[in-house]
């Protein structure tokens, strides 16, 4: 499957942002799914998954309760709303997949959005 991120920008802190994920040339509806992003100088962090079966998506402890995450395979669309957004959160955000690993470890991923830059001022 090809992966496609789009959305992100520059917004202030307290503010909302979207980035979404589109999916073609795969069976979207059987690949894990994931978030991940990468602020400057550090390493790919884990922000959330949601797996193939309809699973209820989980989220790293850093996002939980202000991102969202949904998919939509009608339309091989994978979203992440995020809200109440803060300086920390300024990273690129990439999308993943896999059909046989969901882990929070990002190695594992064979399928990878080309990334998204989110930047929150403060």
């Amino acid at each position: 499957v090809q992966l496609q991120a789009s959305g992100g920008g520059l917004v202030q802190a307290g503010g909302s942002l979207s980035v979404s994920c589109a999916g073609s040339g795969g069976q979207f509806n059987r690949y894990h799914l994931a978030w991940f992003r990468q602020a400057e100088g550090k390493d790919r962090e884990f922000v959330g998954r949601i797996r193939w079966g309809g699973a209820r998506p989980d989220y790293a402890d850093s996002v939980k309760g202000r991102f969202t995450m949904s998919r939509d395979n009608a339309d091989s669309l994978l979203s992440l709303q995020m809200t109440n957004l803060k300086p920390e959160d300024t990273a690129v955000y990439f999308c993943a997949g896999d059909p046989f690993y969901s882990d929070p470890d990002p190695a594992g991923y064979h399928y990878w959005g080309q990334g998204t830059q989110v930047t929150v001022s403060s």
